[in-house]
């Protein structure tokens, strides 16, 4: 690699109160009391498990997701966020972001968060209609979920997200339009708009509600994304809007194929090194074994044959253009072995194409599964 790529961390809180019937994350219900500060202290020793994989690079963004991370104590928070400073280079300027679920949010506890180093939450919204939360099997209500949106303006956080789903059991255009205007009256900076699937494994799969058809799902996605842009937001990715300035750092990185340590039950990781090998990691799924102590579940290398296709899965999601030499820096592989896929992909008009950049075009955007699947 004539250059590693910059280096994130993921961290995996595995508990909620309940488990969604959509959600296929590795989220388990929580039963008793949640041991905050012991799997606080096995999350740091999986950390320092991984830290010589790092190459001594610097953390540039952190996220903590789950599950339903706004359960873990403030006083756990802060012993995790200075515990990870204390052992690995953390730029000062790090977006770090907590994702938090509307019925799980203090006040008070949001404060101390933020004074442990949180800057950006994520809530988990999901729709301002009370039928079709109890539909999702949310635990939150449309006035709690105005109230999170209100708490987080009252922070001074660098930012925050609101995570907003489309094409609900039974819903029309006009509910998922009213849901997205009361999204954008809370003025959240980043908004994260996308559509409910059914995912397998799910209680959803295996009893299916009654979803909009597609054209009717096409109709929503069209008039809001004309609702977002009247309203200031630019689409930055697939299913992620944003004003100015406030797109999703961790996220990007993500996107561009950058790398990232994930540490916490199933978390997942992807490395590369100096001489050209890429590995991912994966760990421990079930909160029982890795709280024994067993972090690593899975670790293994990325063939060179696999890399296009991860790379333009990843890369692809983002409306900007994407550097043609990234391909070779990040991936190791030479553009003459995907010349091919990228002639398909310009024939099919999926693809522009100059000397320096690739540009997924419109209709690109909307067939984006098709173009990726150039790659395999």
């Amino acid at each position: 690699m004539s250059k590693l790529p910059p280096l994130s961390l993921y961290i995996h809180i595995p508990w909620c109160i309940k488990k969604c019937p959509y959600c296929d994350f590795n989220s388990h219900a929580l039963k008793g009391e949640l041991p905050h500060e012991e799997y606080v202290a096995h999350l740091l020793a999986d950390l320092e498990a991984d830290i010589p994989l790092t190459s001594g690079r610097a953390i540039e963004t952190i996220f903590i997701g789950g599950g339903t991370p706004s359960l873990l104590s403030a006083q756990a928070m802060q012993q995790l966020l200075h515990g990870v400073k204390a052992r690995i280079d953390i730029r000062k300027d790090a977006e770090i972001t907590m994702e938090a679920n509307p019925g799980a949010i203090e006040a008070k506890r949001f404060v101390d968060y933020q004074q442990a180093g949180i800057n950006r939450i994520s809530i988990g919204i999901q729709s301002f209609d009370n039928q079709k939360l109890l539909a999702l099997g949310r635990i939150h209500d449309a006035e709690q979920g105005k109230k999170a949106a209100h708490l987080a303006q009252t922070l001074s956080l660098s930012s925050f997200n609101l995570d907003l789903m489309h094409s609900l059991p039974d819903q029309t255009l006009e509910d998922a339009l009213k849901d997205l205007e009361q999204a954008m009256i809370l003025s959240p900076p980043h908004l994260s708009w996308y559509q409910l699937t059914i995912e397998p494994h799910t209680a959803f799969s295996s009893r299916p509600p009654p979803l909009p058809d597609e054209d009717s799902s096409w109709d929503i996605v069209q008039k809001g994304h004309q609702c977002l842009q009247k309203a200031g937001y630019e689409q930055y990715e697939i299913s992620a809007y944003a004003k100015k300035e406030h797109q999703c750092q961790h996220n990007l990185n993500y996107w561009r194929f950058g790398d990232y340590l994930g540490i916490g039950c199933g978390a997942h990781g992807k490395l590369t090194f100096d001489d050209g090998r890429m590995i991912r990691t994966v760990k421990t799924k079930h909160p029982r074994g890795f709280m024994q102590g067993q972090y690593q579940y899975q670790q293994y290398d990325v063939d060179l044959a696999e890399r296009p296709f991860e790379f333009f899965m990843n890369r692809f999601r983002l409306l900007e253009p994407t550097p043609r030499a990234d391909f070779l820096n990040l991936t190791g592989v030479k553009e003459s072995h995907i010349r091919s896929a990228l002639d398909q992909a310009l024939n099919l008009g999926y693809l522009k194409e100059d000397t320096q950049y690739w540009q997924v075009t419109e209709k690109g955007k909307w067939f984006l599964n098709s173009l990726i699947e150039l790659f395999l």
